[in-house]
């Protein structure tokens, strides 16, 4: 009771009764169960930080433990290689959309001579699918990485088709000495403005972890224009990222252990040990175990007098898949990807649920394109290309878009998923450049293949195909074999 409660009390018993109930009752009533701090929740860590103050001085520990996770755990790894190959594949395309075909030309070639070749990179390594590669792999591992555009100047790089190149930088290199710019304030080599934006990053010329350094080792202040951060955002105002194996880093050194530990228990259990055990009094010689290192089966051994053999039980392992099953599923839901994904374990997977995990797969994987590759990667790589073509002072009324289309989602049983496909289009429930796109494809790129087609056939005398079976669906065979068994165990199920 507070004071006002204690004089209510004092003059009116009852009215101070009734505040006293009301008091009681609205703490039992308004309570959540783990926001208490008993015995149950004891341990439990609930800081009230800030979306980048969460990692703050521990996202450099973070990198390196991811990294040497994916370098030398074997799961780590597969699961880096996963989200890749699923987020970037062969490759997020470009393509051009503009009312003006000149001016779609004039991009697409472009494009295709400066951004879908080695002149992109500043190293003269990498083209722009590869760097996508990259990128993909440094924010799975370190949570961000940096793509810094480098200007040059066409008279002396003649080869250069646009005025630029990008170089990939690891956040490693972000100067974390500098705390201030001016009133800007400066955290861990970012500079933020009087908005709370990023305005410039403060990098140094060369890693801090290289064997050798070629330059004298300095940092430069680069305005964000020269630079896209590409990191994954979870939280209102984060403009940082995490490596994601963090949420499981201690599954995955925990079950790393508990192999090594099962390996040697293994090990052991294939040996045979024999224990020489005496009576009392016996005497010892001085070669008391010899010719037992020679057992084999078939041999015949003389013990010393008053010896008796004692054979050792090694330990037999028991448990190693039902427990690895489940860690492995942890660490699986934990990034995002399906469990046969992860382990390449595709017993006791039919159609059904192999679709229903790779459907919700599926759609964390096209969130991923579209918030890291196409919407940060694409949208400043787009803008560069723009300032790119006004430096080259070609056309400063070149109306044009870039579209972005993700690689090709490989089918689980492309015999019902086409027609299903088919049948959507028909229905008016998607569009035909929709499905397309699904599929990975460039909805221009096949319209103008198909128009070359019929130029081609037309010119050869080949007759046209028949458009009156257009759109036609051929019914499917009965399931028969693998599709007979699962239709059974769907029912059965009553799934």
């Amino acid at each position: 009771m507070n004071v006002i409660d204690r004089v209510v009390g004092f003059f009116n018993p009852e009215a101070g009764l009734r505040r006293s109930l009301a008091r009681v009752q609205t703490h039992e009533v308004m309570n959540y169960d783990a926001a208490t701090r008993g015995r149950r929740a004891y341990g439990w860590k609930a800081p009230a930080s800030a979306a980048d103050a969460s990692a703050y001085g521990s996202r450099a520990r973070l990198r390196q433990l991811s990294r040497d996770m994916i370098r030398n755990r074997a799961y780590a790894a597969r699961a880096k290689d996963v989200v890749v190959a699923n987020v970037v594949g062969e490759g997020v395309s470009p393509s051009v959309r503009s009312d003006d075909a000149d001016t779609k030309v004039t991009v697409e070639d472009l494009i295709r001579r400066h951004l879908l070749t080695n002149d992109l990179d500043s190293l003269g390594e990498y083209d722009l699918f590869e760097m996508q590669q990259i990128c993909m792999t440094s924010v799975f591992s370190d949570g961000e990485v940096l793509l810094r555009r480098r200007l040059r100047n066409t008279q002396y790089d003649r080869h250069l088709t646009l005025p630029f190149q990008i170089e990939l930088v690891e956040v490693d290199c972000l100067d974390t000495t500098i705390q201030s710019w001016g009133d800007n304030l400066v955290i861990e080599g970012i500079e933020y403005g009087p908005t709370g934006a990023i305005e410039a990053y403060h990098l140094y010329n060369e890693h801090p972890g290289a064997v050798r350094h070629r330059k004298a080792f300095e940092s430069t202040r680069v305005h964000w224009s020269d630079i896209i951060h590409l990191r994954r955002f979870d939280r209102p105002g984060q403009l940082r990222g995490v490596p994601w194996l963090a949420p499981v880093m201690m599954t995955l050194g925990e079950i790393s252990d508990y192999q090594e530990a099962q390996i040697l228990k293994q090990r052991m259990s294939s040996l045979m040990a024999i224990v020489l055990k005496y009576l009392t009094g016996a005497p010892r010689p001085a070669k008391a175990g010899a010719g037992l290192e020679e057992l084999a089966p078939g041999a015949v051994v003389e013990l010393p007098e008053g010896a008796e053999p004692v054979v050792v039980q090694p330990p037999t392992v028991e448990g190693y898949d039902e427990f690895m099953t489940v860690a492995l599923r942890t660490i699986a839901v934990g990034i995002g990807i399906t469990h046969e994904a992860l382990t390449g374990n595709l017993r006791q997977v039919n159609f059904s649920s192999a679709r229903m995990g790779r459907s919700e797969m599926d759609r964390l994987v096209r969130m991923w394109q579209r918030g890291l590759i196409i919407a940060q990667m694409g949208v400043g790589i787009e803008r560069w290309l723009r300032d790119g073509i006004r430096m080259l002072r070609l056309n400063h009324d070149l109306d044009f878009r870039l579209d972005w289309t993700p690689p090709r989602r490989i089918m689980v049983d492309p015999t019902r998923e086409i027609p299903s496909m088919i049948e959507e289009v028909e229905a008016g429930l998607n569009s035909r450049q929709g499905v397309q796109r699904e599929l990975g494809r460039d909805p221009e790129r096949i319209r103008e293949e198909r128009k070359q087609d019929m130029v081609a056939d037309q010119a050869a005398g080949l007759p046209s195909p028949d458009q009156s079976s257009a759109g036609t669906t051929t019914p499917l065979p009965p399931d028969t074999g693998a599709h007979a068994d699962e239709k059974e165990e769907i029912d059965e199920n009553g799934t």
